[in-house]
């Protein structure tokens, strides 16, 4: 009985533990660039002495999906999206360099470029940073070009290039951040061949629909679970009612 117990336990566990990365995936469904992690529920024999009679459950992350989402056009003069494959590199809280999708730039009162999650952009030499300027745009292969304040509009000048590069997805981990970084903390390099659609957002890839369909399943999979767990314990009460009377 114990045996039963333990798993269905372990089950219900796991359902949530599954339901809270789906639950991730819904809340970032509106965040630009997020990338929908990926899990799943695997069936593992009990092993230990006697036969290999019982089966329990393990969650198991396969990743993040690296699928790209659909571009949303928004006229914005800093908002980029990646065309195609590769990633914006960024700065992360601790300093490090980590990758990401989401290109909702925007200027600190510092004068750095900042994504909408507050992570400092990269360029050539560091953080990006923008002079005082009437007028910031951002070309195809990620050149940053301002007009600056006190300047006429025909003499434009380059500050600096965003930092875009394109490592291979199996070396990419995502970070507890959202942040995507190559194992190891290897640092990847440039590529001119990456470039970027000005005025555009690129989408969350989460499917909406189908992360909701996976929600009500493991919550009937959770019930499930409570329920053999509760047969189990009037099965117990009765074999005890029963040794009582005997």
């Amino acid at each position: 009985m114990d045996r039963y117990i333990y798993i269905a336990m372990t089950g219900a566990k796991h359902a949530l533990k599954a339901q809270q990365v789906i639950s991730n995936n819904l809340a970032n469904a509106n965040t630009p660039g997020f990338r929908a992690d990926l899990h799943a529920l695997l069936s593992r024999p009990v092993t230990g002495p006697g036969y290999p009679s019982r089966v329990y459950s393990v969650e198991t992350s396969l990743g993040s999906s690296l699928a790209q989402g659909h571009l949303m056009s928004t006229g914005r003069e800093l908002d980029v999206a990646i065309n195609g494959e590769g990633w914006l590199a960024v700065q992360a809280r601790d300093g490090t360099e980590a990758y990401t999708r989401r290109g909702d730039l925007r200027i600190t009162d510092g004068g750095l470029l900042q994504t909408g999650s507050g992570q400092l952009v990269l360029g050539n030499a560091g953080p990006v940073a923008i002079p005082p300027a009437k007028k910031v745009t951002i070309g195809q292969d990620g050149t940053i070009t301002v007009i600056p304040l006190g300047q006429s509009a025909n003499a434009p000048v380059v500050v600096d290039r965003l930092r875009l590069v394109n490592p291979p997805p199996e070396a990419l981990h995502k970070g507890e951040d959202g942040l995507f970084r190559l194992e190891g903390g290897a640092v990847a390099t440039a590529d001119a061949g990456v470039s970027v659609v000005s005025g555009a957002l690129e989408a969350s890839n989460v499917n909406t629909v189908e992360a909701l369909v996976n929600m009500i399943d493991n919550a009937r999979h959770f019930e499930t679970y409570v329920k053999l767990i509760e047969i189990a314990k009037g099965t117990d009460k009765a074999g005890q009612r029963l040794l009582r009377t005997s």
